[in-house]
């Protein structure tokens, strides 16, 4: 493959998000489409507030991506749908994006949750 088809071929990434206790998952698909843009598509999800933000959100550009949040896109498409305020999908979107802009590399994220007793914080 020569040089230029490589910086010319669009990159792609796709993540499953499993949001926690509200039990709704989806898929989130982005594709770079120019050097500094990205489509997206939202999908596979019950999530009436993520079905809302996805008709928001068809493409993202470099700018937009690393806007700050209260200005963000994608945190902005989130909040008119009500999204909840600890909703990870949004920050699951900007990653997915930042690795199709091959901005980042495809690496897990994890939240996880453990029994603090025991801690050197705990107060008893």
């Amino acid at each position: 493959m020569s040089e230029n088809a490589k910086t010319t071929a669009a990159a792609e990434s796709c993540t499953i998000i499993e949001a926690g206790v509200c039990g709704f998952s989806c898929r989130i698909r982005a594709r770079r489409t120019e050097a500094r843009k990205v489509t997206l598509r939202i999908d596979e999800t019950e999530c009436q507030q993520i079905r809302q933000m996805a008709e928001k959100l068809d493409t993202i550009t470099l700018q937009q991506l690393f806007a700050p949040a209260t200005r963000n896109t994608v945190y902005l498409a989130a909040q008119q749908a009500g999204c909840h305020a600890s909703c990870v999908v949004p920050a699951a979107v900007l990653k997915t994006a930042e690795v199709a802009m091959e901005m980042a590399l495809p690496r897990p994220v994890h939240i996880r949750f453990e029994d603090c007793v025991g801690s050197k914080d705990d107060p008893k």
